[in-house]
C-alpha cells in the first residue's frame, strides 16, 4: 500500500535502519538521517556479539527471550551479517555453582538449546580455556559484524523506496500545534524539510533528539571500553558465569579476540573519560578465563556508549537496568506525530523495529504487516557487495573494521 506521508528516522544505527527498512517495505515514504556514517554510535562501537540471551536469562526473562527469537531470525535473513560461532557459560574455580544452576535452568525455561559437560570436555572443545574452568554451559550466542548489518538494512530501505542520509545531523525541529512540523537537517542535506511523523532512533543521544521537539526521554547512559588482541583460536564467544561484571566475555573476531567490558555511567554520551583501568581490568578478567589474552599484543581499543533507557531514576549500578526496549508514543505528552524507540540489545534491533513501524503505520492509516522476519536482508550472501555498501555509507567502524576492511 502506497502511502504519501513522509517519515523521518532519527539515527543510523541498526535500530534506525531496521525501522527504515521496515516502513519502507510497507509501502511508507521514509527518510533517514544519521550525523556521521551508518553505524557510528552504539552500534558500531559494541563488542558485536549476536546475543542468545543467555547473559540475561536468570534476571530478566522478557530480555532473555527477546534475545534469542531474534537470535534465530538473523541466522535466517542475515547471511554474511553475521558468524555462527556459538558460545560457552563458564564456571571457574571459587565461582558460586548455585549461580551456574540458575543459569542453565532459566536458558532452558526461555527455550534456549544448552549441553553441560565438564572442564576438561569443555578445554578438550576449546583449548585456550583456563585450567581454572571447572564446568560449561553452551548457548547459541555469535558474532554480528554491524557495519555490514547496518548497510544491508539500509540498501534494503533505499530499494524499497527509501532515502538514507548519512553525514546529516539534525540540527533542530520545529513545533506547532502539538505536532513536529519541519526538520533542519545540516551536512549533506543542508536545507529544512517538511516531516509527518519522526522516528527518534538516536540511541544514547534519545534524549538530546526528544529534547529537540520539547519531550523528555530519561536515557542513562554507561560507557564500556572493548579491547582488541591477536589472538585467532578462542573459537566460540566465552561468557564468564557470573552477574555481570567487568570483563566477563571473550568474543572472537577472526584474527582478533574482543575483551569487555566495564560499565561507567555517563552524563554525557559525547563527551566523556576514557580510564586506562578499564583496559587493564578488562584484560586482566578475561584472562581468568582465556589465560593467553594477557600476553597477546592489543591492536586496537574503542569504548562505546549503551543506551540504556531509564524512565525512573536509574541509580550507579546500570548493569541492573533492563536490557529491554520500549516504543513511546508522545501524543501522551503533547506531540501527536513522534515515536521514541528506546534501550534493547543490538540482538532485537529487528524486533524494535517492527513495533516501532506497527505504532506509527497505525497513527498513519497504514494497513500492511511486517515482513522483515521473513525476508533476507540486501546482498546478505555477498559479503563483498556487503563491504562496498558499508564504505557507501560512510565505512567500518570500531566493532569490525578489520573484517569488513580485508
Amino acid at each position: 500500500m502506497g502511502n504519501d506521508s513522509t517519515v523521518l528516522v532519527v539515527g543510523g544505527g541498526v535500530t534506525g535502519t531496521g525501522v527504515a527498512r521496515d516502513l519502507a517495505l510497507r509501502g511508507v515514504d521514509v527518510t533517514l538521517v544519521e550525523r556521521d556514517g551508518l553505524g557510528s554510535g552504539t552500534s558500531g562501537r559494541s563488542h558485536g556479539v549476536l546475543h542468545s540471551g543467555g547473559r540475561y536469562a536468570e534476571r530478566d526473562g522478557v530480555s532473555a527471550r527477546e534475545c534469542i527469537e531474534e537470535n534465530r531470525t538473523l541466522r535466517s535473513i542475515a547471511g554474511g551479517c553475521i558468524s555462527e560461532t556459538g558460545g560457552l557459560f563458564v564456571q571457574l574455580e571459587g565461582d558460586d555453582p548455585e549461580y551456574f544452576e540458575r543459569k542453565r535452568t532459566a536458558c532452558e525455561e526461555v527455550g534456549m538449546e544448552t549441553e553441560e559437560f565438564d572442564g576438561k570436555t569443555a578445554r578438550d572443545r576449546v583449548p585456550a580455556l583456563s585450567e581454572d574452568v571447572e564446568r560449561a554451559l553452551t548457548v547459541p550466542d555469535g558474532v554480528v559484524f554491524p557495519s555490514r548489518l547496518c548497510a544491508a538494512n539500509a540498501a534494503d530501505a533505499e530499494a524499497h523506496g527509501a532515502t538514507v542520509h548519512s553525514h546529516t545531523p539534525l540540527e533542530g525541529l520545529t513545533v506547532d500545534g502539538g505536532q513536529v512540523r519541519e526538520a533542519e537537517l545540516g551536512g549533506a542535506v543542508d536545507d529544512q524539510v517538511p516531516v509527518d511523523h519522526i522516528v527518534n532512533a538516536a540511541g544514547a543521544w534519545a534524549g538530546e533528539t526528544a529534547a529537540m521537539a520539547g519531550l523528555n526521554v530519561n536515557m542513562a547512559p554507561a560507557r564500556g571500553v572493548m579491547v582488541a588482541v591477536e589472538h585467532d583460536s578462542v573459537g566460540p564467544v566465552v561468557n564468564r558465569c557470573r552477574n555481570p561484571d567487568d570483563g566477563d566475555i571473550v568474543v572472537p573476531h577472526e584474527s582478533e579476540a574482543v575483551l569487555g567490558t566495564t560499565s561507567v555511567p555517563v552524563e554525557d554520551p559525547e563527551e566523556y573519560a576514557k580510564e586506562e583501568w578499564e583496559v587493564e581490568r578488562s584484560i586482566e578478567e578475561c584472562a581468568e578465563m582465556v589465560p593467553s589474552v594477557a600476553t597477546a599484543p592489543v591492536v586496537r581499543r574503542w569504548w562505546g556508549v549503551r543506551p540504556l533507557y531509564a524512565p525512573e531514576e536509574a541509580g550507579e549500578d546500570r548493569r541492573q537496568i533492563s536490557r529491554g526496549f520500549a516504543v513511546l508514543d508522545h501524543a501522551t505528552d503533547g506531540v501527536a506525530n513522534a515515536t521514541s524507540v528506546v534501550g534493547g540489545k543490538l540482538t532485537t534491533y529487528r524486533q524494535m523495529a517492527e513495533d516501532t513501524a506497527n505504532q506509527v503505520c497505525d497513527r498513519l492509516g497504514v494497513e500492511a504487516d511486517c515482513e522483515t522476519a521473513d525476508r533476507t536482508l540486501y546482498a546478505a550472501d555477498d559479503p563483498e557487495r556487503l563491504d562496498e555498501l558499508v564504505d557507501a555509507y560512510g565505512g567500518a567502524n570500531p566493532t569490525d573494521e578489520p573484517v569488513v576492511a580485508s
